[in-house]
């Protein structure tokens, strides 16, 4: 097993992609923290895992508030005295198909402090955990949007932030055994995603998408868990500062 013994914190881990990367760690014979806003989602997750043999233990918190994240680092210290992996999942586009014109400071004020604030701080904390270990693993969720998009700006300013934070982490914890790597997804079929959207909407926009992907269809949230499984292996272990893309060759 690449993840036997490693503890792993997982937040976003009621969502689609953070729910299967919480699964396959587990699989993998990681002890998981799952951590949500979503608390019911949370536990529905830990039962999934637990279910399928796993090993793992829930804490609720926003990410959005320092505090919480602090208090969510200071958790998990207490409980297992070291943290050998953290995925920063959390995150979602808080204004989605804007104008440029009609951008909004408080819809734009919540993208910055969802995507990339909260992954700045918990990448702070997760750093003063692992550098007296000598030892550590951090995965980044970017979006293949980080290279622009014409409709979400605050989002894709977001995304791309946490492209420069990651090289940026990278660079100064390299000394430390620790890497820092980020994940880039195109489009994933997660189940909030298409509640969003609607039935139509949806099949209308994976179609569209899949037409333009050189491998034919949208990613899975089994895409994306796989891609960060390998990150936060041994088998990575000399890879720190990358962007990997998941996009079926989108943009190439």
């Amino acid at each position: 097993m690449r993840l036997s013994c490693r503890i792993a914190l997982i937040t976003g881990a009621a969502g689609g992609i953070g729910r299967a990367v919480a699964l396959c760690f587990a699989s993998e014979g990681a002890h998981v923290i799952v951590s949500d806003i979503n608390a019911s989602g949370c536990a529905e997750t830990l039962q999934f895992l637990q279910e399928a043999g796993g090993s793992g233990f829930s804490i609720q918190a926003d990410v959005m508030h320092e505090d919480e994240i602090q208090s969510l680092y200071r958790q998990i210290i207490d409980r297992f005295a070291k943290l050998d992996i953290v995925v920063n999942i959390a995150g979602g586009d808080c204004e989605p198909a804007a104008d440029v014109e009609d951008i909004d400071y408080v819809k734009m004020s919540a993208n910055l402090d969802l995507n990339l604030k909260s992954c700045i701080l918990s990448c702070r904390e997760a750093a003063r955990v692992m550098k007296p270990q000598g030892f550590g693993k951090i995965v980044n969720m970017s979006s293949l949007v980080y290279r622009g998009s014409p409709n979400q700006f605050s989002y894709s300013a977001a995304k791309g932030g946490i492209y420069a934070f990651t090289r940026s982490l990278a660079l100064s914890l390299g000394r430390y055994g620790i890497t820092v790597n980020a994940l880039a997804p195109a489009l994933v079929a997660v189940p909030a995603f298409v509640t969003a959207l609607g039935a139509e909407r949806w099949e209308m926009l994976q179609k569209d998408c899949a037409s333009r992907y050189p491998l034919g269809r949208v990613a899975t949230p089994d895409d994306v868990a796989r891609c960060a499984l390998f990150l936060a292996s041994d088998d990575a272990a000399f890879i720190t500062g990358q962007i990997l893309e998941i996009s079926g060759g989108a943009r190439l």
